[in-house]
């Protein structure tokens, strides 16, 4: 027997309360025209992490005071390039141009010279995080595998922030914004970063052996982040899934928000002679903001596979709630 037009029909417990949770997640992402283009607000978001990452290498390397020329690389890579790609974004504009698309005349060549200035950052910078990285693997764990040196070792993936930044400014000039695919290498990208994230929150914390217990906030923050993500990834077509993960990413935004002050508090009550030793000397300041960082860009990448199963006529039936609070599911 065929359904008559709009039927109802009715869903599981466990469906219900994501389709319920999905009407005002999705009012939230659809609302605001600024989200329309998701790959200007990456391209501001690259460049603003790039300069960020000046300040929070130079109080990482100001711990053994730069022994190493090389630990000056990062800093003045950061302060170099991010000039330049602010440059690159107001010759071609804030959304990069694929190569073969193009305007005529002047306004072509501009938009090629920004995204040649962007590719060249861009690989630029997987270059300087895969060196980071190299480099960072002489430390003692590496000469003696043991828990003490896994533990107290240098943080080896943490240069790998540039790499991931730098992938970011590949792919939006090589891969069209609009597409399924963009979305979900944002996404992929997104859930590197909180692995890494997962990793240096548990070693990090470990060195206190998580004297206080909000310290596993984070690990267990990191954790939910990665199966959210990964779970989008494999269903990026289930719209109340991505509703939740949305709201996942969203409380990571706080749990960054809250390590940060209770890092600052933490370091500022340390006996030390002043502002710049007690930030150097003691918890990672700025680390907690990753989350929030990692959270951001993960959001973006959800707004652009909802635009884009949109387009792609994919997405599966809007719900809407009638008065007693059922869920009606609109099918032709």
């Amino acid at each position: 027997m065929l359904r008559r037009p709009h039927a109802k029909e009715e869903v599981g417990q466990g469906e219900y309360w994501l389709r319920v949770f999905e009407v005002p997640v999705a009012h939230l992402m659809r609302g605001w025209k600024g989200w329309a283009h998701p790959v200007s607000w990456v391209e501001f978001f690259v460049v603003g992490n790039i300069a960020f990452l000046a300040v929070d290498i130079a109080l990482a390397h100001s711990l053994n005071a730069f022994r190493h020329r090389a630990e000056w690389v990062p800093i003045v890579f950061s302060l170099a390039t991010a000039p330049l790609l602010v440059l690159a974004m107001a010759i071609g504009g804030p959304s990069p141009t694929l190569r073969g698309r193009e305007d005529t005349g002047s306004a072509g060549r501009r938009q090629r010279l920004a995204r040649r200035i962007g590719l060249a950052v861009g690989w630029g910078s997987v270059l300087v995080g895969v060196a980071g990285l190299l480099w960072h693997l002489h430390a003692d764990f590496f000469q003696e595998q043991t828990l003490k040196n896994l533990v107290y070792t240098t943080p080896f993936a943490a240069p790998l922030a540039y790499t991931g930044l730098g992938l970011l400014l590949i792919l939006n000039r090589m891969i069209d914004a609009r597409t399924i695919e963009w979305a979900q290498w944002v996404v992929l990208l997104a859930a590197g970063g909180f692995v890494g994230n997962f990793v240096l929150s548990l070693a990090d914390h470990a060195q206190n052996g998580f004297f206080e217990p909000s310290e596993w906030i984070g690990v267990v923050a990191a954790a939910f982040a990665i199966g959210f993500l990964a779970a989008i990834l494999e269903f990026s077509d289930n719209r109340p899934l991505r509703g939740l993960c949305a709201a996942v990413m969203a409380i990571q935004v706080v749990v960054g928000l809250a390590g940060f002050y209770l890092h600052a508090r933490g370091n500022l009550t340390r006996p030390a002679a002043g502002l710049w030793e007690k930030s150097v000397d003691g918890a990672p300041i700025f680390a907690p903001l990753l989350f929030a960082d990692l959270g951001v860009l993960a959001v973006l990448g959800l707004r652009a596979q909802d635009s884009a199963l949109v387009v792609r006529g994919q997405g599966p039936p809007r719900p809407e709630l009638e008065p007693s609070g059922r869920v009606e599911l609109d099918r032709p």
